[in-house]
């Protein structure tokens, strides 16, 4: 397909146990930090070298459990109300429709507050060059004052896409920090890059 792309897509629903709200794994973070990260993810067909493959766990998925490995945080999965379809050209013509109409898709189970956190990491594919509209659907619902966001992206070609200039918007009083973006073909393989941004934005220490 030309035009539109939804690579490093993830989900809902796989057969592994996928991370939960409160989850924690111990590392070594900054000890004056708490972290939350929040994430987006599908599964199912997907963009894949120009082509499609099929991933039973989404690359942004992959990529929140490797973060996790690394520090620790809490971590919330943003699920919709409504799930995307495993379909890879549904989904394209959903989020389309969805960016157009500059919508706000529902929540499932939403997280009833983010106080406690002093960084939130903001994990998403990128769509259609920007996040998926639901990361603004959970963004607006709270208060991001004197927080550090960082975004992270799973992606094409498209990198962080739009994605510092849409958290500032919908994050208001929020730091944007330093954003990851990992190509989704790659993401089973960028341990060593996802260490180093980590160091480089204080969570990891060492």
């Amino acid at each position: 397909m030309t035009g539109v792309q939804i690579a490093g897509c993830s989900p809902s629903k796989s057969s592994e146990a996928a991370p939960e709200a409160g989850e924690r794994r111990a590392a070594t973070p900054s000890p004056r930090k708490r972290v939350l990260l929040a994430y987006f993810s599908r599964p199912g067909e997907n963009y894949f070298n120009g082509g499609r493959t099929r991933l039973r766990i989404g690359n942004t998925e992959v990529l929140a459990r490797m973060i996790r490995e690394h520090i620790e945080c809490d971590v919330h999965r943003i699920e919709p109300v409504a799930p995307y379809s495993d379909d890879y050209d549904e989904t394209v013509a959903r989020n389309v429709r969805e960016q157009n109409a500059d919508a706000r898709p529902a929540i499932a189970d939403p997280l009833s507050s983010i106080d406690r956190y002093n960084v939130v990491l903001l994990g998403s594919p990128i769509w259609n060059v920007r996040a998926p509209m639901i990361m603004s659907t959970f963004a607006e619902k709270h208060d991001f004052r004197g927080k550090t966001v960082h975004p992270v992206t799973t992606h094409a070609m498209s990198g962080l896409g739009t994605t510092r200039r849409d958290y500032a918007a919908v994050c208001p009083g929020a730091t944007i920090g330093e954003g990851l973006a990992i190509r989704g073909e790659e993401v089973g393989k960028a341990d060593a890059e996802v260490r180093s941004w980590l160091r480089r934005i204080g969570a990891l220490q060492g």
